[in-house]
């Protein structure tokens, strides 16, 4: 059985629905799609100097998925997101850094990202053998009762110091403190790139509002893809962005800007449509939309992570940043959960929808 049967086996009885799809509002001829070329295309022309195109490269010309435009990151900083014993009990070798380091290199990942902490302790020995993305936020959670910020945890020069490539960091657009969030981060984008170092950002939306006792509206499309859009805006070359699973949140929310032309122009309610828009407010895909891949469920992890990497390609997308599925569980499984994320990159016969 050959790459894309396996997926089609994976995919069961929704395999046409994702597979099949084709995007007619906004359509793929609009977007600048991944390619081996994709940072000379895109970014030779900008303001970001020889080193950023450089740091640049190396990410997309790191590992399994190298020179296709598309990119394969492992994230591990829930130790402080989600708290260390939470996120580490299933498989307890990762608290130990290096073995976060070990599987993002054992399963060809174009980087790993993390704390300064994680990868300062190994930075001599890891630094130059893979992309290094430091991620200089983080919401501490251990404040009572819990206060949903994002606070700065070191300094962007010691990022470069250490070899990283780029930079990471959250927004919680939306929040009471987004303001502050915006001007701190817009200034460490600022700083990275002056030092050489590209910058993903994580768009994300928090308010309470935002979910209702009907639908919660977080991972909205219309209020996603305006995160990225304002993510882009203070000069992201990467956003990080959970998949849509609904819309109109401007419309039922009754805030913000919105016309019912709007939705009807741009989107429908299938999934790729719906990552489309977040696509498209990436500049129509100049910046590149990699997916979060989200918590692990167990036995679904495996369809859930393959699904997602195909609603992300087939929508333009750039790739998926995958870490809670493949950490919290054997190393040899996680590699092959990360594999099987990256054939979806690989194989030709999925195509932009």
């Amino acid at each position: 059985m050959n790459t894309h049967e396996k997926l089609i086996e994976q995919l069961g009885d929704k395999a046409s629905f994702y597979l099949d799809h084709v995007s007619e509002k906004i359509t793929k001829d609009e977007l600048q799609l991944p390619d081996k070329n994709f940072v000379s295309k895109v970014f030779v022309n900008s303001n970001r100097n020889p080193q950023t195109l450089r740091s640049l490269a190396q990410m997309y010309g790191h590992g399994n998925l190298k020179d296709t435009g598309y990119l394969s990151i492992l994230p591990v900083d829930q130790g402080i997101e989600h708290s260390a014993a939470f996120s580490f009990y299933k498989n307890p070798d990762y608290f130990d850094p290096e073995n976060i380091i070990k599987l993002a290199i054992g399963a060809g990942c174009n980087g790993v990202a993390s704390t300064f902490g994680v990868l300062g302790l190994y930075a001599r020995k890891y630094a130059h053998k893979i992309p290094f993305i430091v991620k200089i936020n983080h919401n501490e959670l251990l404040s009572y009762p819990n206060a949903y910020d994002q606070t700065l945890f070191g300094k962007v020069k010691d990022a470069w110091d250490m070899g990283a490539v780029a930079i990471g960091a959250t927004i919680y657009f939306g929040s009471k403190e987004s303001n502050r969030q915006i001007v701190e981060i817009a200034e460490a984008f600022a700083e990275a790139h002056r030092l050489g170092m590209a910058t993903i950002l994580w768009c994300y939306t928090r308010n309470n509002a935002f979910k209702t006792d009907k639908e919660d509206f977080h991972t909205a499309a219309d209020l996603t893809g305006q995160a990225n859009h304002l993510g882009v805006t203070i000069q992201a070359d990467i956003i990080k962005q959970k998949l849509p699973t609904t819309n109109y949140g401007f419309k039922d929310l009754q805030f913000g800007k919105y016309d019912d032309a709007m939705y009807e122009t741009l989107t429908t309610e299938h999934p790729i449509d719906l990552c489309r828009l977040q696509v498209a407010n990436c500049y129509m895909g100049k910046i590149g939309l990699i997916s979060s891949g989200g918590g692990s469920k167990g036995a679904s992890d495996m369809t859930e992570a393959i699904t997602t990497a195909i609603v992300n390609k087939r929508a333009g997308g750039s790739g998926l940043i995958l870490g809670r599925k493949a950490f919290q569980r054997p190393i040899k499984e996680g590699v092959e959960l990360l594999h099987a994320v990256q054939s979806v990159y690989l194989e030709e016969k999925i195509t932009i929808a």
